[in-house]
């Protein structure tokens, strides 16, 4: 990367296969310098830019700093995500800017749909998430249903409403696109089980105790089950992310070209894993030029030979526990 100026290392939007390590280093070397929390982590671990030389020698952060720590540079703060969690303390992503945001998840989603976001009805039934006023997934949404079909709208918990659209769309034979959490998606099926024959249902996860957990093919069984369609699609984001991945059937996820999602061993969590192992999942999201793009989640999973992931629970209490006693200060 000669040559080429300190914004143009930062301009994640142009990662590709072939230049993904030289743009994960200098995200790496930035943050190493900017973010002073994940400077701290880097120096207890006796890592610096010296010693890096490929992405895979990164340190990842574990998530849970989000929640203890001010992950971010030495910069305003022009808005907070915050996560929606139970209880407790929360993940907070402290955003200096919001274009980044846009950056990343504009071409994502455009490059799932296959379709003009014009020609699209949105209709998003996030109630969770409505309830707050700082979801990075309402953000999205509402950012993009002005460029959707006219057609497009928020629902709370007024499925009579949202029954109403979706009939109105499948009569016009309009593609259409339901995205909701787990919970509200399962009651509204339950209330108005309908044959959607032009329209996609996207789940975003998260039953948050509002209803018995299912795994998720158990979930998608029941979806597909109440609207007779052949399968559920998936959203894959996080409030410490800038990036989503999307799956269109199976809970194969793939990923934009700035992010990666690798596995770490569960016993030794500095140690990576081939594909096709199950582990923890790390994930770099380049998006995240200003916290941090190396952040050692607490979803279990496992990555395919061609980059795609799946998700096959979360870690548990003792996991997260040990993971995080391993970076605790002396």
């Amino acid at each position: 990367m000669k040559g080429e100026t300190e914004n143009d290392k930062m301009d994640f939007t142009q990662t590709t296969s072939g230049n993904f390590t030289d743009f994960a280093l200098a995200t790496f070397q930035s943050q190493l310098a900017k973010t002073p929390v994940y400077s701290q982590f880097c120096n207890a671990l006796g890592e610096n830019s010296i010693h890096i030389s490929n992405w895979n020698e990164i340190p990842f952060l574990p998530i849970s700093f989000f929640k203890t720590h001010r992950v971010c540079q030495d910069q305003p703060i022009v808005h907070t995500f915050e996560s929606s969690g139970t209880g407790g303390n929360r993940s907070q992503h402290l955003v200096n800017d919001l274009s980044l945001y846009e950056q990343s998840f504009f071409p994502t989603f455009k490059k799932y749909l296959e379709t003009p976001l014009e020609e699209v009805s949105i209709l998003a039934l996030l109630p969770s998430y409505l309830e707050r006023n700082n979801s990075s997934l309402v953000y999205m949404v509402n950012a993009l249903l002005p460029k959707a079909h006219s057609n497009s709208g928020f629902f709370l918990d007024n499925f009579q409403a949202l029954h109403n659209q979706l009939v109105q769309n499948e009569s016009m034979g309009l593609k259409t696109l339901l995205i909701g959490v787990s919970f509200a998606l399962l009651d509204f099926s339950e209330q108005f089980p309908m044959a959607l024959n032009h329209s996609t249902i996207m789940e975003t996860g998260g039953m948050k105790g509002r209803r018995e957990e299912l795994t998720r093919t158990e979930l998608h069984a029941q979806l597909c089950q109440a609207f007779q369609v052949s399968e559920i699609h998936s959203e894959y984001g996080m409030t410490e992310l800038f990036s989503q991945a999307y799956s269109k059937g199976n809970g194969i996820f793939v990923c934009p070209p700035w992010m990666k999602v690798i596995c770490r061993d569960l016993q030794d969590p500095l140690t990576l894993l081939p594909n096709g192992k199950r582990g923890a999942l790390n994930i770099i999201d380049l998006a995240n030029q200003n916290s941090c793009s190396f952040i050692a989640t607490e979803d279990l999973g496992v990555v395919n030979e061609n980059g795609t992931f799946e998700i096959l629970g979360r870690m548990n209490h003792a996991e997260i526990r040990g993971c995080n006693l391993l970076f605790s200060e002396s």
